[in-house]
């Protein structure tokens, strides 16, 4: 008999992404009367539970008056849901499903009864086209020693803002908060990408780009190339997009960094075809899987504390201490408007992120690559606040604050849970199947990846 499959869709305001979500859904390749489709309304403003109830029986809606977060808000579908299906499927409000994009999952779990889940092809939702930046460098000193080259504070496609879409890929520093907004400074040579929409002839681009000094900056894609002046009071410079279109992954499962971050596998990189086999990884992604009922009775629910990010990373990883195995398969589809619910590099994104990495680790890991995250985690706040504070205030510049001030916020978060973590850290690795050593197999470097680097 075919498999009775759910699916869980946590909303929060996400308007017409989850809508197309929801449609992509109720037209998936599947017998109607096997599927079952919960979406959890997460106190959503903007409620579409009276857009979707009652508009296909396979399809209901749960209300939250309070926001549960992705862990809390997944909890309450998979409630639902459990135990009278066979797998329950996790979808991003913000992706939509191919067709088969079910079908595929479900056939790689029935093919192994020791894979309790199954990570989808998670790609972004638009193609993109690149762009490599060129400009001389300089070393401002005064304990900042990072060759830079030029600030890019924003992009845009057709008029369109599509700064928080643009894909830093290569040749940056990493986010700073100088006037609120985040940006990046580049070294000499960097790569980044645009999104554009499909089908569009010749679309018009521009980069909202600044410097320390008068500088010239060569701006190429593909075939066509341009050399732009840019100084101290950023400007729009148009770009000629003259490189090809392309699709880039989000997410092919999950990989285990050394130092304990959790990155997606496959992570900017195009999809050329390198990602188009089978294969076993660390951890799933919450964005695109199917999960066992089997699994979800051995491993357990999400831990709401959580709330939102590495709330996914903690529990594939307990489900691989209780000897699970988690694979990908290619041949399921799904297409991500990425970061879309928080924004990247926003505040409660960095708060989230470095908080629950923490307590992810502290649960599961080894301990001493747990404590060395921590020390590592405070060596690397003190690096920030060297370069954004002291540096600038020997340099005559104005502090920035903000990094220091946000990695504070989510040390201090993560101390008050610690305690917690620490008694479920006895509970998740009591009786634990793979090894310390086992697990340290499965850590990779970023060298040792073609892959992106993640997070």
């Amino acid at each position: 008999m075919t498999p009775l499959v759910g699916v869980v869709v946590v909303d929060h305001d996400g308007g017409a992404l989850t809508l197309r979500c929801a449609e992509s859904l109720l037209a998936l390749d599947w017998p109607p009367d096997r599927l079952r489709v919960v979406l959890v309304d997460n106190a959503s403003v903007d409620s579409l539970a009276p857009k979707l109830e009652g508009r296909d029986p396979r399809l209901s809606v749960v209300r939250s008056d309070v926001n549960l977060g992705f862990a809390g808000g997944c909890n309450v579908g998979i409630r639902r849901l459990l135990p009278g299906v066979d797998y329950v499927a996790l979808l991003n409000n913000d992706a939509e499903a191919d067709p088969r994009w079910l079908r595929a999952l479900v056939a790689a779990l029935e093919r192994d009864p020791t894979v309790g889940a199954a990570s989808s092809k998670v790609l972004f939702s638009s193609p993109f086209v690149e762009v490599a930046l060129e400009a001389p460098v300089h070393v401002r000193g005064g304990g900042d020693r990072r060759p830079l080259g030029i600030q890019v504070l924003g992009a845009r496609v057709d008029g369109v803002d599509v700064w928080p879409r643009t894909q830093l890929v290569r040749g940056f520093w990493g986010p700073e908060y100088d006037g609120g907004s985040p940006h990046q400074w580049s070294a000499g040579r960097a790569l980044l990408r645009v999104p554009v929409r499909a089908g569009v002839d010749a679309p018009e681009a521009e980069l909202l780009l600044g410097a320390d000094r008068d500088v010239t900056v060569v701006l190429r894609s593909g075939s066509a190339g341009a050399s732009v002046p840019v100084g101290t009071q950023p400007r729009w410079c148009p770009v000629e997009l003259g490189g090809n279109t392309v699709d880039v992954l989000n997410s092919a499962g999950v990989d285990l960094l050394a130092g304990g971050y959790g990155a997606d596998r496959g992570y900017l990189e195009v999809d050329d075809g390198r990602f188009d086999a089978g294969a076993d990884v660390f951890a799933w992604s919450g964005a695109s899987v199917l999960l066992s009922r089997a699994y979800l009775e051995s491993a357990g629910l999400f831990d709401e504390r959580f709330f939102l990010y590495y709330e996914d990373f903690d529990l594939a990883w307990r489900g691989r201490l209780r000897g699970w195995r988690h694979v990908y398969e290619p041949r399921s589809v799904a297409r991500h408007v990425h970061a879309a619910t928080t924004g990247m590099a926003s505040p409660l994104q960095v708060h989230y992120v470095e908080r629950n990495r923490l307590l992810t680790l502290v649960r599961n890991a080894p301990a001493s690559l747990a404590w060395s995250a921590i020390v590592r985690f405070l060596l690397v706040t003190v690096s920030y606040a060297r370069r954004d504070v002291l540096a600038r205030v020997l340099t005559g510049r104005r502090p920035s604050i903000e990094m220091v001030r946000r990695r504070l916020w989510a040390f201090g978060a993560f101390l008050r849970l610690l305690p917690a973590a620490l008694a479920g850290r006895r509970r998740a690795r009591r009786g634990a199947v793979p090894t310390d050593a086992d697990v340290r197999a499965w850590m990779v470097t970023a060298d040792d990846r073609v892959v992106g680097t993640g997070e």
